[in-house]
């Protein structure tokens, strides 16, 4: 966890984030300098940034959203006062509407980033600054204490190689807690190979297997917010095993990107999980995270003890030699 400390002052009106890594201050800088590695950090899991414009220079603004997993958005803007690369910037930070126009209901902030170079990296320090100590207390309310620390917490994957972070490394499985689990695999392909490999039928049901001697047998999407989709497995031979399958809605449908949606295993009368997928590429490398909701610990326990791990890495592989041939 990149993030070295996170501390709130309600004399001073602020919260501030000191956050640590072994890179370049100069890479840290890029890092926000470019709204396409912005929108890989920040927002927490589950509230993925996207920059509709992004103007770092005094006086250019900044307009974002947040989308939730039920794909509702959430949006700011920064309207930048100070922009010293690579040591700092200083920007109003205020709500906003979808055109970009200041949400006048929740009081504006000031939002101070200081980078440096420490023995071993690069250090950032957020310091967020609100008018009244009830602005303050509101934002915390919301959650905003956590929401950084989480959005930080993904900020040394954007900064690292992912050559070197995740490739070759197989399917990871990481519990984050009771009713989350993340996995992330690494392919050396462009992500829109990737996009394409999980929703065009006659690619998924030449790999989304698992493990060998079983076929795809259903696989129907409609590919909008709001569609269904249905998929089925059946064994090659009836003695290995029973036909299943699993169905659900389309949440979030981002292009290329991100994909949110329900799942449930078909005919049976158990709570289902929400599955949040994601692509992100750099330098040739696409790396693939999915972040899974359970109903709660039983669950998640339960699904992860089928071999669903093994079961992905095996469904994987032979996505790479489907991408070979690409």
């Amino acid at each position: 966890m990149p993030v070295t400390s996170m501390t709130t002052d309600p004399e001073a009106l602020t919260m501030t984030l000191v956050s640590d890594f072994p890179v370049p201050v100069e890479r840290l800088w890029g890092a926000f300098a470019d709204p396409r590695k912005l929108e890989r950090f920040w927002g927490p899991p589950g509230y993925p940034a996207t920059f509709g414009g992004y103007d770092l220079r005094p006086g250019g603004v900044a307009h974002y959203w947040m989308t939730s997993p039920e794909g509702e958005r959430f949006f700011g803007r920064w309207d930048f006062e100070e922009v010293e690369e690579p040591l700092r910037i200083v920007a109003r930070d205020a709500f906003a509407d979808a055109d970009g126009e200041i949400d006048a209901s929740i009081p504006a902030g000031r939002m101070t980033l200081t980078f440096e170079s420490t023995a071993v990296g690069s250090r950032v320090t957020v310091v967020s600054a609100s008018p009244t100590a009830e602005a303050l207390e509101q934002v915390i309310a919301m959650g905003q204490v956590e929401g950084m620390t989480q959005a930080f917490g993904q900020l040394d994957t954007v900064l690292a190689d992912l050559r070197e972070y995740a490739l070759g490394k197989g399917t990871i499985t990481e519990i984050l807690d009771d009713t989350h689990v993340k996995i992330t695999r690494a392919f050396e392909a462009p992500r829109h190979l990737l996009w394409r490999a999980h929703t065009e039928p006659e690619l998924m049901t030449r790999w989304l297997l698992g493990p060998d001697g079983w076929v795809m047998t259903i696989c129907e999407n409609d590919l909008v917010v709001g569609g269904s989709y249905r998929n089925a497995w059946a064994p090659e031979d009836p003695t290995q095993g029973e036909p299943f399958g699993f169905e659900g809605e389309n949440l979030v449908i981002d292009p290329e990107r991100r994909m949110v949606t329900t799942e449930r295993m078909t005919g049976l009368d158990a709570p289902g999980t929400v599955n949040d997928l994601t692509f992100d590429e750099a330098d040739g490398v696409t790396l693939m995270t999915l972040y899974i909701t359970y109903a709660d610990a039983a669950q998640r326990d339960m699904i992860l003890a089928t071999g669903m791990t093994d079961g992905m890495e095996a469904s994987y592989q032979r996505l790479e030699r489907e991408l070979v041939d690409a």
